[in-house]
């Protein structure tokens, strides 16, 4: 198997020095500056969450957390560009050609000496030029929190949840739109990222220093980026090689014993070649059994990381990012016996659970520059992945293995003039997947080449319509035809309508999606008609911008239904002993309303407050009931002050999260239990997360506690002391696991 990899990953790499593998427009770069006075000096700080528009259009970015660039060519040059913020003097720029970066700095607005302007760069924000709802974490918002990986980057936002699906083997996964994880397309860097057999581990693939920035959209997302998603889309963007961090080094260690590093090296080869390795190691070894079930509360683990990536850029010819990552985890839990006793995995006198992984992944990406046309870009992309584990649940085992090859062509160009856009190309997605658990083996292949065209009209810099299609043919499911459609109007300059219909299509794997249902007795039986599944996503939102307490405010009201035509249905409530999986038969749909305030009450206080209604329902034998393990509603509160100076910082997040329904338990498995009543829905309950942070020079000091209400739920293991007999289940999770934890580390960067 490794040989295979190897051999793949040298054609990978000749084959991309051949071909030149993925697409970006031609752009222009910039970095946009704020100028502070200091007596007789002036500071210059870069400015986040700036505009950057093309005069004349609605076709612009935002500046990221480095208040850099990157704005794609939609019009003839030369032409002028517009850089904006709230507070400060907007600036008009002349750009004649691309291929050189452009520094622009932006100066408050003062009308009286007497009257000081200042203004706190934010972590998190909604952009105001993406027609789709598009939530942006910035890196500065991650590190407001214990960020070890992907599934701690949630923290401080309400859009996305995250749970344990069991209580042994440590898998967690998301929620968005009262639907599980599986339904987000998780991207990286606009390729597919996490997805199939490496979804139960997936989030804590990604380690939270290697994040530059990541960018939640909801509803229907753009058929450029395939037929998958249905509820929304996670794009997560990596540091990279050109970036303004030369080196990075972050270290985490925990109460509980959880020791982390991360390393990151940018260095230049060339004027047009830069690279960079990025290294991420995990270590926790610490046997805690604080609810004395006889179960580790964590699983131990043992992981290394590693990704060294590339970048090429010759200026109005091409620019291309090639790399590599390479993880290997090993995860072990259980009884803690097993480990007193040393006994091997598959034992029958003691529950043991390991799971070994390896991933490797290659990508490719280039974009093409033509010098006659300067509106037009053409450029592909490139990924393969392999993921293998080997994981042994009590005496049961599961093997899997996956290789994934994914490959999109692009081209876009005006017609007639920059308020007529559009994209269109080709795309294949092959999937190879094996599995085996215990005694049944399942193996299938997928092939699926597409096509997609979207057209983008902009009219009067108050609307943008975007109208998108795609056809793809499945081997095993047929045609797969996805239209997609998105509405972004500004009802004035403060206030801002969107809207979005289209629908997604996606293969299931019923048993590495549901990997915590191995962590009891249930027999799994897979029908073996299961088709695709396919969903409708429409919604819509309001953003509205305003002063209050004298600074600026956001307020967000939402609102997103989904759909189901068809569904794979995981019932565990018709029999305890089996977790039935079948196509589905009648309604299922979640309704998700949601209402944010982001405020400034007072100087260098930022406060947001949010809620969260969701009402999901499917139908599991011939009754339409609440989806398990939904919250109801959820709310969030949270606040981060930062001294003048910034060399102090405090964080403090509530969360408050409503009850979801618990599928049923029969009586004799309770009465198992002494003194135990099991419920039939979750109670409510608190969250509480804080940290302070100290900033001196180059490096950051950090501090925090998670889980400070110290709510853990009670029993999350159903006799754990048979758990080779009826009754044993570890998959019944609605709460936390973790009671209260303390950590502290330290960030130390060098910028170029």
């Amino acid at each position: 198997m490794v040989k295979r990899v190897v051999i793949f990953s040298i054609f990978f790499l000749f084959f991309w020095g051949s071909n030149n593998l993925f697409a970006q427009a031609e752009r222009v770069m910039g970095v946009v500056y704020e100028v502070e006075p200091h007596g007789d000096h002036f500071h210059v700080h870069p400015l986040v969450g700036a505009n950057v528009v093309w005069l004349g259009t609605t076709s612009g970015v935002a500046t990221d957390d480095r208040g850099r660039f990157e704005l794609p060519v939609t019009v003839t040059l030369p032409h002028k560009i517009v850089v904006s913020y709230i507070g400060y003097q907007s600036d008009t720029t002349l750009v004649e050609t691309t291929g050189s970066t452009l520094s622009i700095i932006l100066e408050a607005r003062s009308e009286l000496e007497e009257v000081e302007v200042s203004a706190r760069r934010p972590g998190a924000h909604v952009s105001s030029l993406e027609p789709i709802l598009t939530n942006v974490i910035t890196s500065s918002e991650m590190q407001r929190a214990a960020c070890c990986n992907l599934s701690e980057a949630f923290e401080t936002n309400i859009s996305v949840d995250v749970s344990y699906s069991d209580a042994v083997s440590g898998a967690q996964q998301i929620q968005m739109l009262g639907l599980a994880g599986i339904y987000s397309q998780l991207m990286i860097e606009n390729m597919p990222g996490i997805r199939g057999l490496g979804q139960p581990f997936g989030l804590s693939y990604i380690p939270g220093p290697w994040m530059e920035s990541i960018s939640i959209s909801k509803g229907a997302a753009s058929v450029v980026n395939g037929y998958e998603s249905v509820t929304g889309q996670i794009n997560v963007d990596l540091k990279k090689p050109e970036g303004p961090e030369q080196f990075h080094y972050n270290a985490f260690v925990s109460s509980e014993g959880q020791l982390e590093s991360s390393l990151i090296g940018a260095f230049d080869i060339s004027p047009a070649w830069s690279g960079m390795i990025m290294a991420h190691g995990e270590l926790f070894n610490n046997k805690v059994d604080h609810n004395h079930n006889s179960f580790l509360d964590h699983p131990l683990i043992r992981k290394y990381n590693i990704l060294n990536r590339y970048r090429y850029d010759n200026p109005g010819v091409m620019d291309s990012q090639f790399g590599f990552n390479l993880m290997q985890e090993e995860r072990e839990g259980g009884q803690t016996a097993f480990f007193e006793n040393g006994a091997s995995f598959g034992s029958p006198d003691y529950y043991g659970y390991g799971t070994n992984t390896t991933r490797f992944q290659a990508f490719a990406r280039t974009g093409f520059y033509f010098e006659d046309r300067q509106s037009a870009s053409l450029g592909t992309q490139l990924g393969f992945t392999h993921h293998s584990h080997d994981s042994h649940y009590g005496m049961r085992t599961y093997d899997g293995e996956q290789n994934t090859l994914y490959a999109n062509l692009l081209y876009g160009d005006e017609l007639g003039s920059a308020d007529h856009r559009f994209v269109t190309g080709v795309s294949f997605l092959f999937d190879d997947y094996s599995e085996a658990l215990s005694d049944s083996v399942f193996s299938r292949r997928e092939v699926v080449p597409g096509a997609f065209l979207e057209y983008t009209y902009h009219a009067h810099d108050r609307i943008t319509l975007v109208l998108g299609a795609r056809a793809d043919y499945h081997n095993l499911y047929g045609l797969f035809f996805t239209p997609r459609t998105h509405f972004h109007f500004n009802l004035n300059d403060a206030t801002t309508i969107r809207a979005s219909a289209g629908k997604g299509y996606r293969s299931a794997n019923p048993i590495a999606e549901n990997a915590g249902l191995l962590v009891s007795n249930r027999t799994f039986v897979i029908a073996d008609d299961l088709e695709a599944e396919e969903a409708w996503n429409y919604g819509g939102s309001i953003t509205r911008r305003f002063h209050l307490f004298g600074n600026d405010a956001s307020a967000v009201a939402e609102f997103y239904r989904t759909d189901f035509v068809n569904q794979l249905v995981v019932d565990v409530d018709s029999d305890y002993n089996k977790a039935i999986f079948h196509n589905l038969e009648g309604d299922s749909y979640a309704n998700n309303i949601q209402v944010e305030l982001n405020m400034e009450p007072v100087r260098f206080l930022e406060l947001t407050a949010a809620f969260r209604y969701t009402d999901a329902r499917q139908t599991i034998g011939d009754e339409l009931r609440r989806k398990p393990f939904v919250n109801r509603y959820r709310g969030m509160v949270s606040g981060s002050y930062a001294t003048r100076n910034n060399n102090w910082q405090f964080d403090l997040t509530a969360q408050f999260n409503g009850p979801s329904r618990i599928p049923e338990v029969p009586a004799s498995v309770i009465n198992m239990h002494e003194h135990f009543h099991m419920r039939t829905e979750s109670p409510s309950f608190t969250i509480l997360n804080a940290q302070v942070t100290y900033r001196w020079r180059n490096m950051d000091l950090y501090a925090g506690g998670e889980n400070l209400t110290n709510y853990v739920q009670k029993d999350p293991i159903l006799n754990p002391q048979s758990p080779f007999e009826e009754g044993f289940d570890g998959s019944m999770i609605w709460g936390p696991l973790m009671g209260r934890k303390f950590y502290m580390g330290l960030r130390y960067s060098i910028n170029r």
